[in-house]
């Protein structure tokens, strides 16, 4: 082949590739100013919910089934090239298919910042989370207990739970949670429901069946030895009491259920403070209470699940937190003489 044709060749050959690098290109510019463009001229903003453990990739697949944006490889994309400050909060976000994934993102992260870091510690009551929470700055009072009194929400375990503002006692479930402050009352309640909905696995079902425990009764179970243990390896020998006396109908006598009738609880309960006329009054009734006093954590749960084999019907409290177990009312007043 001559010098000559071999350059025309060249050109020819580099001329192509530079034409198929233009189409390619052009086509991916053309794809990407599609992708990355609002979904919609018009539409309403819909509530999206970020849960908590949701990623990038979770939320962009979610945002396109919803028809709010085009691409979720778009989305990814874009939030790729924000690494250093992109995070997903949890929260609800009121995003519409008018809005650009770059809008949406810039959304997120404007939002993203108002977040608030929430401690429920295991025992509080339904009062009690409420009032952290408003002092969180998540909602008011009288949302909430609207919320907890009136809502709806799609968990079995709620059915036949108490009326008024302790019907959700027992299941808004102790931890730790990352709640943007303009979540709904009922979105932050349900995301407490969801956390407690972990909780009945397959092997929990399965154990309620050998104790012959339902959940609701499970759960009040659990809230007894929450109130009432302060050290964990008390809580299983806790529990042995309290289903011991189950076992023979005889009376709980749980003071942890008097506390939950008084508006303030006290140091040291008075004889008259054993007579409240309430369900909950352990002392006046025999078996469990109608329904959970506190919201325990998971070591009651468990503990309650799996009590101690023991034949101890009571026990009393020690300085040092601990309690003395004892099998007959003998023993136990000579404990009450020496630990109190």
């Amino acid at each position: 082949m001559s010098p000559e044709r071999k350059k025309r060749t060249w050109k020819s050959f580099r001329g192509g590739i530079i034409l198929v690098l233009v189409v390619v290109s052009l086509g991916f510019l053309s794809c990407w100013t599609w992708a990355t463009r609002p979904y919609s001229s018009t539409g309403d903003s819909e509530k999206i919910t970020i849960s908590q453990g949701m990623t990038v990739d979770q939320l962009a697949e979610k945002l396109q089934q919803r028809h709010i944006i085009r691409s979720a490889w778009a989305f990814r994309m874009l939030a790729w090239l924000r690494p250093a400050n992109f995070k997903l909060y949890v929260g609800d976000y009121q995003l519409a298919p008018t809005m650009s994934p770059a809008e949406i993102i810039n959304d997120l992260l404007k939002s993203g910042t108002e977040f608030t870091r929430v401690t429920i510690p295991e025992g509080y009551t339904t009062d009690q989370i409420i009032a952290l929470l408003v002092q969180k700055g998540i909602g008011s009072k009288e949302e909430f207990t609207k919320v907890i009194t009136d809502d709806s929400f799609p968990y079995p375990f709620l059915q036949g739970t108490p009326k008024g503002i302790h019907r959700l006692e027992g299941y808004l479930f102790p931890n730790t949670y990352y709640i943007y402050v303009n979540t709904s009352p009922h979105a932050v309640i349900d995301l407490l429901l969801q956390q407690f909905a972990k909780e009945i696995t397959p092997e929990v079902q399965k154990q309620l069946a050998v104790t012959k425990l339902s959940i609701s009764q499970w759960v009040t179970l659990s809230s007894l030895v929450e109130k009432e243990a302060v050290k964990e390896s008390d809580r299983p020998l806790i529990a042995s009491v309290i289903m011991n006396r189950l076992k023979i109908n005889q009376p709980l006598q749980i003071d942890a259920t008097i506390q939950f009738l008084l508006s303030t609880p006290k140091p040291k309960l008075l004889n008259k403070d054993l007579q409240i006329p309430s369900p909950y009054n352990t002392y006046l009734h025999k078996g469990l209470p109608p329904g959970p006093i506190a919201n325990p954590g998971d070591a009651s749960l468990q503990a309650a699940l799996h009590p101690a084999q023991t034949n101890f019907l009571y026990y009393v409290a020690k300085k040092d937190g601990y309690h003395v177990f004892a099998k007959t009312y003998a023993e136990h007043l000579k404990n009450i003489k020496l630990y109190q």
